[in-house]
């Protein structure tokens, strides 16, 4: 919802007592920007301190969904609401950089605990979870393309052991070929300039698309 400018002048009029109370309001119906506010005016942690405790609650939680595992679908699930998490922290800190790689470290978490099972599973059970990773590799590309430059050799290490890891897997690499990632892209590491038309095209001709 866009607000107007004379929509914008008359809550700068209100009482400084009834606006409070607004805020108040609003803020326990919205729970993210209640988070977010308190992180940027209260919390004495920095934004790399709340990424740290995030790779801390990745590699744990993982490690908990991996010693559990039943399913690739079951898997799936699980780094659902994982991302979910991560989600959630980029809304509150706004960490850019964090999002691309939480969700690289996530990735290559779940494949180096579990993607021995994945191979073993029937095609059928894997399709999903496998193209879950490949969508999610391919946001991850898109994501670092947007950083600083500067950053890209931050990533190159982690980005090479995913592709390494995604060539291991017969079912990731078939969800891969078959939906337009070249996982040359993790291996060299190197990320087209067009990478995210690239991704638009792919999904407008229906691939990178859950069934």
């Amino acid at each position: 919802m866009r607000f107007d400018k004379d929509f914008k002048e008359a809550i700068s009029y209100l009482p400084s007592e009834e606006k409070d109370k607004l805020i108040l309001r609003l803020l326990k119906k919205d729970l993210s920007l209640a988070n977010r506010l308190y992180f940027e005016l209260l919390d004495e942690r920095t934004v790399e301190d709340r990424r740290a405790e995030m790779e801390s609650k990745v590699k744990a939680d993982v490690e908990r969904m991996s010693k559990y595992y039943y399913s690739p679908g079951y898997l799936k699930m699980d780094m659902g609401y994982l991302s979910g998490d991560i989600t959630e922290h980029v809304r509150i800190t706004k960490d850019k950089y964090g999002e691309a790689s939480l969700n690289l470290l996530m990735l290559n978490e779940v494949l180096k605990l579990n993607n021995k099972k994945i191979a073993e599973a029937t095609v059928n059970k894997a399709r999903k979870l496998s193209l879950y990773i490949i969508a999610r590799a391919f946001r991850i590309l898109i994501l670092i393309q947007k950083l600083h430059e500067d950053y890209f050799i931050d990533f190159e290490d982690d980005l090479m052991a995913l592709g390494q890891r995604l060539g291991e897997n017969d079912h990731l690499m078939r969800s891969a070929t078959s939906n337009g990632f070249d996982v040359n892209w993790l291996l060299q590491p190197s990320i087209p300039e067009d990478i995210a038309q690239i991704h638009k095209d792919l999904r407008a001709r229906g691939y990178l698309r859950q069934a």
